[in-house]
């Protein structure tokens, strides 16, 4: 068959469509581009948001006026949490957020027989871990791991822990095998990810955890480069940074998510630390690694938010001083606690986005123009009329000039001023 796949969403849902990308292509399929015509369509969904639920809905109706006969299969987040509604769109096959390898056997199923197949559990009840290959996103440059999956945080905002069950986290010992051959493949980088990765082992009552798969994933992968997805504030204590201080790979890049800088959101959006514990972990980071890339996201607009809450989360990351940043609006997500508060009006979440990230694009000039002058090692992934773009330790867009002969290659490259968005530089064998 001819497969098309559209992906809506976070890395771990990029890693597990790399991955069924892969196992199709092992049983003899072919991969086609989702706006060509195409003898079957699969969307992986998302519904961290109304907006993204509104998106998956509109990509699965443009997948069946693409091809009328194709067969059309719908997985992800958002048939998982709304499976009376995706019912509704008349698609071939139904299945959620588990068993991916399953899910690709019923979509040949659905095509050699023409039916409609609805595969879906309840996710609160999982308890085990699906092992997924290695999945590529820059070529072979950089690898996604995904070592854990499930939240149990229950943010009164998100959807995910119902999307995508309680915490199973990977065997470590499988762990370790796929970022050796991940090296052995030519691999520069690997990314650890994972819905929480912060949880990885806490459904064991002994066992690895973090700072310990870091450990023996650094050692397994050789001179790749490891990089870590999205952490949890309280993951950082001074025994994680000071043995994560010690691997000699890892990236100095950290996102923390925050969404908040303001206590009284925190709460009430039920996250598990404040603001005094996010800049401990901040300080500690700075500590271990000094000129590390510190990241975050950030809502705005949470119910209940007033003017002065969101000057005090302004003040909050002016004092972090962080990297960068991703900043959203709040998205009521029915379903979940926060969409039955009163609403901040759209144009105040706006506005204050708009705010918010004015005081980021200034924040992340600032990082930038601290790296002019130093030399830092790139890996470039891409290159494009001349100039070839790659990313530092620091996670930092890098361009240099250059073509394709420098796709996946580590270099050094001398900084020597940004745009205000990346960095610019020189390979550090040329003259100046």
């Amino acid at each position: 068959m001819r497969v098309a796949i559209y992906t809506l969403g976070c890395k771990v849902n990029q890693y597990e469509t790399a991955a069924m990308e892969q196992e199709m292509q092992r049983r003899g399929h072919t991969l086609t581009d989702f706006e060509d015509v195409a003898d079957a369509y699969i969307i992986n969904t998302c519904s961290v948001t109304a907006v993204s639920d509104r998106k998956s809905r509109q990509m699965i109706r443009r997948a069946k006026s693409r091809n009328p006969a194709a067969v059309v299969a719908a997985c992800g987040c958002y048939v998982q949490t709304h499976q009376q509604e995706a019912g509704e769109l008349g698609i071939d096959l139904l299945a959620g957020t588990a068993d991916r390898m399953e899910f690709l056997n019923l979509l040949e199923q659905a095509a050699a027989q023409r039916q409609c197949i609805v595969h879906l559990d309840d996710a609160l009840r999982r308890r085990s871990f699906e092992v997924l290959p290695a999945a590529a996103m820059a070529g072979r440059t950089r690898a996604m791991l995904k070592v854990e999956d499930g939240c149990t945080n229950f943010c009164s905002y998100c959807i995910i822990p119902y999307a995508r069950g309680p915490v199973r986290s990977a065997p470590l010992e499988e762990v370790v095998a796929q970022t050796r051959a991940l090296a052995r493949q030519g691999y520069r980088e690997v990314v650890i990810t994972g819905i929480e990765i912060s949880s990885y082992g806490k459904e064991w009552r002994l066992g690895p955890h973090l700072t310990e798969l870091l450990e023996a994933v650094s050692e397994a992968a050789g001179d790749m480069r490891l990089r870590l997805g999205s952490l949890e504030p309280r993951t950082i204590t001074e025994d994680f940074c000071r043995r994560c201080a010690a691997l000699p790979n890892l990236c100095p890049q950290f996102h923390l998510s925050l969404q908040s800088g303001c206590d009284k959101t925190l709460k009430e959006m039920n996250r598990k630390y404040d603001t005094a514990r996010y800049r401990e972990s901040v300080q500690l980071l700075r500590q271990f690694f000094p000129g590390c890339a510190v990241t975050t996201d950030l809502i705005t607009g949470f119910p209940g938010e007033t003017e002065e809450d969101f000057q005090s989360t302004l003040s909050f990351i002016r004092e972090m001083d962080f990297a960068a940043m991703h900043i959203f609006p709040y998205s009521v997500r029915p379903g979940t606690p926060a969409a039955q508060w009163p609403q901040v009006e759209m144009s105040v979440r706006e506005r204050r986005a708009h705010e918010a990230a004015a005081v980021a694009a200034q924040m992340h000039r600032r990082y930038l123009e601290q790296q002019v002058g130093s030399t830092l090692p790139v890996l470039l992934e891409q290159s494009r009329d001349g100039v070839a773009t790659g990313h530092a330790p620091n996670y930092m867009e890098v361009a240099v000039p250059g073509g394709p002969e420098l796709h996946n290659q580590l270099v050094e490259v001398t900084i020597t001023g940004t745009d205000g968005q990346r960095l610019l530089g020189r390979l550090e064998k040329e003259e100046p």
